[in-house]
């Protein structure tokens, strides 16, 4: 008998700020591009893709395609978006 599963969304429990801030500052600090974009996503998703979209000043179905998995988003989708999450890009020197 086969086990059913149900999907997991990491957006559903990434309900605070605090929660969704160490997830994006984590997947920064690894510098992978793919990991960025879909933390991003997963906290656009938590916060809700049409009020971030709409914040950012991009359709919904523009920020979908940006996010998405063959998506490959513009800096300026990225920090409209970052904005719009009421978030702040800093950069440091690095050691």
């Amino acid at each position: 008998m086969p086990i059913e599963t149900t999907r997991f969304d990491a957006a559903e429990y990434l309900d605070t700020p605090e929660a969704q801030a160490m997830l994006l500052s984590d997947a920064f600090e690894t510098g992978d591009a793919a990991y960025i974009k879909h933390a991003i996503g997963i906290v656009a998703r938590a916060r809700g893709i049409k009020d971030t979209a709409e914040a950012a000043g991009i359709t919904r179905e523009a920020l979908h395609r940006a996010l998405g998995e063959k998506g490959n988003p513009r800096l300026s989708t990225i920090l409209g978006v970052t904005r719009a999450l009421g978030l702040t890009l800093k950069v440091e020197a690095s050691a």
